[in-house]
């Protein structure tokens, strides 16, 4: 039997309820990961001093790109998002959930919030922390432009 949907990753984890989709940025020396509310991961090829919720740059997808699947499941009340960051040997997840409202539909930026608030970039609300609360040795990568991967699961 063929897979109904076979652009479909599988979750990392081995759990196959799981969906997930993946992001390859970059940091950028103007990473400060300060944001209060917010964390941003963006394809745009810059970084000035005032996007302090950004963590990384120059992505290779955004939220317009991910499967209809996913979308869909990330449009759950109940749905737990999570949010891996990682680069140069460093590791943070974040844990929101999903909500009706989210669109996913920017073809810029991706954006986890602690709060309620929905936009085009928005793919999850409820976020545990924003940029300020991650890893400090994390923070430090992106400030030296590592490499970065970034993997969204939802379940």
């Amino acid at each position: 039997m063929e897979d109904e949907n076979p652009s479909r990753p599988a979750a990392s984890n081995g759990d196959s309820s799981g969906l997930e989709e993946v992001i390859h940025a970059r940091g950028h020396e103007n990473v400060s990961a300060e944001h209060a509310s917010t964390f941003e991961v963006t394809t745009d090829d810059y970084l000035t001093p005032a996007g302090d919720c950004i963590l990384a740059i120059e992505a290779d997808r955004a939220p317009a790109d991910f499967d209809p699947a996913f979308v869909e499941a990330c449009r759950d009340a109940d749905a737990t998002i999570t949010v891996t960051i990682e680069a140069d040997g460093h590791r943070e997840s974040i844990e929101g959930r999903g909500d009706p409202d989210l669109e996913l539909t920017s073809e810029r930026s991706a954006v986890g919030r602690t709060s309620e608030y929905v936009d085009d970039r928005t793919i999850l609300n409820g976020a545990e922390f924003a940029a300020e609360g991650v890893d400090r040795d994390l923070v430090e990568a992106l400030t030296e432009g590592a490499e970065t991967t970034v993997t969204i699961a939802v379940e």
